[in-house]
Parts: C-alpha cells; sequence; structure tokens
C-alpha cells in the first residue's frame, strides 16, 4: 500500500514512520506538512492511502478531501475526537487517536488491506433501463421529507446541496433537511445552467453566489449570500472559468 502521511508535525510524522515499520506491505510514498504540499504529492504520486491529520495550518483535513476530485482510502490520526462522526461521514476507514497505538494502526491497517484488495464485482448481463427521470428546472418545485417535517420547495430557493453520509443535505431558507440521494443522482436532474458541481461534496446554485475569489493552487473559493463558504475543486475551477467567462 502505498502511503503518503500528511501532519504538520515532523514528530507525529516520525512516530508514524516508526509504527509503520512493523507493517511490510506498507511503504510510504511520501510526507507533506499541510493541505497544499498534500495535493500535490497525491497528484505526483497517486497514493492508495492517507494517514491523514485533521489540524493543520491554513486549511484543515476535511477540507483537504473536499477539494479533491478523487480521493485515496483515508485514515484519520488526531489529537482530538470529536471529529470522529464527520470523519467517518466522509467515508474514513479508521479515526485514530494521537498518540496512535500500534494495535489500533494495525486495525485500521487490515481495514485499508480488505478495502484495497476487493475483487472487482463480476459483470452481470444488463438489465432493461428505465426511463430516466425528467429534468427539473429552476422554477419546478420539489417535495423533500426528513423525518416527521415536510417542505415543497422551489429549486430556485435551494443555495446548496452537500453530501453527509449516505444522504445529501439541502440548504433553503433556515432549513437543513437530509434526503436519501446522491449528488450524482441530483445532479442528472438539475438545470446546469442554474447549479454547478462544486467539488466532490457539493452543489451551488449560481444565483445565490454572492463573491468569488481566487483560492490555493489556482482554485477558486465561492461565497454564497448566507456567508457559507465553498472551496472549488481544482478541475472545477477550470470549468468554471471555462463556461461563466466571457
Amino acid at each position: 500500500m502505498n502511503t503518503l502521511l500528511v501532519d504538520d508535525s515532523r514528530l507525529a510524522r516520525t512516530e508514524l514512520r516508526h509504527l509503520l515499520q512493523a507493517f511490510p506491505e506498507v511503504h510510504i510514498a511520501g510526507e507533506a506538512r499541510n493541505a497544499d504540499e498534500a495535493r500535490e504529492q497525491i497528484q505526483a504520486l497517486q497514493p492508495d492511502l492517507l494517514l491523514l491529520d485533521i489540524h493543520m495550518p491554513g486549511t484543515s483535513g476535511f477540507e483537504l478531501l473536499a477539494s479533491l476530485e478523487a480521493a485515496p482510502q483515508v485514515i484519520f490520526t488526531t489529537a482530538y475526537d470529536e471529529y470522529a462522526l464527520q470523519a467517518f461521514e466522509v467515508n474514513a476507514l479508521d479515526y485514530l487517536l494521537k498518540p496512535v497505538q500500534e494495535a489500533r494502526l494495525a486495525a485500521a491497517l487490515a481495514k485499508a488491506r480488505a478495502k484495497l484488495s476487493k475483487p472487482a464485482a463480476v459483470p452481470v448481463a444488463p438489465q432493461p433501463e428505465e426511463p430516466a427521470p425528467a429534468p427539473l428546472t429552476a422554477q419546478d418545485q420539489v417535495f423533500v421529507k426528513d423525518g416527521d417535517r415536510c417542505w415543497f420547495v422551489r429549486l430556485a430557493d435551494i443555495r446548496l446541496f452537500e453530501i453527509n453520509g449516505s444522504y445529501t443535505r439541502i440548504h433553503f431558507e433556515e432549513h437543513r433537511p437530509l434526503i436519501p440521494r446522491t449528488l450524482q443522482q441530483l445532479e442528472s436532474r438539475l438545470d446546469p445552467k442554474v447549479f454547478f458541481r462544486a467539488n466532490r461534496q457539493q452543489i451551488v446554485n449560481l444565483k445565490w453566489i454572492a463573491g468569488i475569489e481566487p483560492w490555493f493552487s489556482n482554485t477558486l473559493r465561492i461565497t454564497l449570500t448566507d456567508g457559507q463558504e465553498v472551496e472549488v475543486s481544482r478541475q472545477q475551477s477550470v470549468r468554471f472559468r471555462e463556461l461563466l467567462s466571457l
């Protein structure tokens, strides 16, 4: 397993190197001290696995993952226990508290081995496809249900769609309901002139953008009218400029 260590602490990276000597199947492909270095290393080395700190100068580990088009498998290593739920919402394999214990590291690496060595699915005979749902316009109203609460909301009033585990959170007015849909399912039905896929985890409504500014590594950062900030991935930043520039 080609592995990249991402931690702003040199001591923490050294300790991980020492612990990983007990696992000959792990090859340490490189190290990064912050998110910017990590992005460059991920692009250059294409690692199978990240051992990733959460709190780093500038950009956090979560923000780094959100900015990537395709992320390696991730094991978080952190001194803070309050982010465990958020870690598993972004499909992390495990969440290790510092100082990392060898037994916990071994269990986490076993999960990584199992995930990376999973055989490809056996092809099955194609089934007749159902007709695709009709595309929606910004003026269409959609029914949204979250638990006991229901809404009938215009798509134009939705500022943001955002992955939350296996659900998608919808942002409109002061409401934040969850629906059992993926961003891919939603994107296929949304008007691309109104809704833009900013990164792996978020789709923004272009009508609700209050400001745009250059960000790290030639990317963009969008600010919505409610003050929420969305980082556009590098690839989507290029697409954003191509689609919306004069």
